[in-house]
């Protein structure tokens, strides 16, 4: 994209943070003028903007398109990204596990039962595990408390959620990572903890290489967008 602006500048709102492009306010693909609640999440949307040179690529905008799908997208189909989010939950990845080899059956149980434990602990929200991919019906009870728990954030908090559980194929890492349990690193590592096994083994392709780098990068995302919105 062509730059054609010379001045970046954070404005206040009375709905929170803004960023002016010379004299007009940044906006979003639907008009909307783009205002987020936190300062830091403002000046890093504007940090963006300030890119070198004459021209700034559109994917070294990522805190800018995240900010734009929560004002455009989540905030007008909420309920249904609620629903789309909290879904994961009733086949979360870490509740089917292996039954060999050893090796891979312990490292599940290491990385994905303290999550498991964790979701009991923190939100009442047991869920049941199985071996392989039989189907599981998980207690209402606790898909309906997930569900209350995703409700619970605000638009731009579900934007960075529901990033984050697309990603893992997991409600719970995502959880999780948005409650600093671990970082995304950490969280990318649960999330294809399978395939990193087989990959010890047998080796990466570079189309396992691109889609893991991908994933590793909507994780760090998400995390880098809601640790900014937590700043204030």
């Amino acid at each position: 994209m062509k730059r054609l602006y010379r001045d970046v500048a954070i404005v206040q709102h009375d709905r929170g943070h803004g960023v002016r492009l010379d004299a007009k306010p940044l906006r979003t693909p639907a008009k909307a003028e783009l205002i987020v609640p936190s300062a830091a999440l403002a000046e890093a949307i504007a940090g963006e903007w300030r890119g070198p040179g004459a021209a700034v690529a559109r994917d070294a905008r990522p805190l800018t398109r995240l900010a734009c799908t929560a004002i455009d997208l989540v905030a007008a189909r909420r309920d249904a990204i609620i629903a789309e989010t909290a879904k994961y939950a009733a086949t979360d990845l870490i509740c089917y596990r292996a039954a060999h080899p050893p090796a891979l059956v312990k490292r599940q149980q290491m990385l994905w039962q303290p999550l498991l434990n964790w979701l009991v602990e923190y939100f009442n929200a047991p869920l049941h595990v199985t071996m392989g991919i039989t189907p599981l019906t998980q207690p209402r009870a606790s898909l309906a408390a997930l569900r209350e728990v995703v409700a619970g954030r605000d638009d731009m908090e579900l934007t960075a959620l529901r990033l984050a559980t697309a990603a893992s194929g997991s409600l719970a890492i995502a959880l999780a990572l948005m409650a600093r349990r671990f970082d995304a690193d950490a969280a990318f590592a649960a999330a294809e903890l399978d395939e990193s096994f087989q990959i010890e083994k047998w080796g990466e392709d570079p189309e396992q290489t691109k889609r893991r780098a991908a994933l590793r990068d909507d994780l760090r995302l998400a995390e880098r967008f809601a640790l900014l919105l937590a700043s204030g």
